[in-house]
């Protein structure tokens, strides 16, 4: 992998969160982002390249030039990239952090009875696949 690559790691049997890759993929004009789950391979060692924990998935992660953003600064930086018109969301950055997080965190409690889970991961399609890690 290259610093240079953005690479999104989230919950792989979560509703919310793989409807989040699937918007995503659906808004990224530029195939700028590549994709892996918490769960695989790819994401095991990025949580291990950063030193967290590798059997917890609840936090969205963007991976941006070799810097790891978490929470609501990587789902607000991945929405800086999209163009369209959701960078405009970016400027939510400027509350504060905390503030910004305990919603995140609220959400991220509740995601599987709000959004439910899934028994495996989603797999892409054929023409996806080349932009998900693993």
């Amino acid at each position: 992998m290259t610093h240079t690559e953005k690479i999104i790691l989230f919950d792989g049997v979560c509703n919310l969160c793989n409807g989040s890759v699937q918007f995503v993929l659906k808004h990224d004009k530029k195939n700028q982002f590549l994709f892996g789950s918490l769960q695989s391979k790819t994401g095991q060692e990025y949580l291990q390249q950063f030193n967290l924990a590798t059997e917890t998935f609840s936090s969205f992660m963007l991976i941006e030039n070799g810097k790891l953003y978490t929470r609501s600064t990587g789902a607000l930086r991945v929405l800086k990239h999209l163009g369209g018109g959701w960078q405009l969301l970016y400027g939510l950055v400027i509350i504060p952090r905390f503030i910004r997080d305990a919603v995140y965190n609220w959400i991220a409690r509740n995601r599987y009875k709000w959004f439910g889970k899934q028994e495996s991961c989603w797999l892409p399609t054929p023409a996806l696949k080349a932009r998900f890690l693993d």
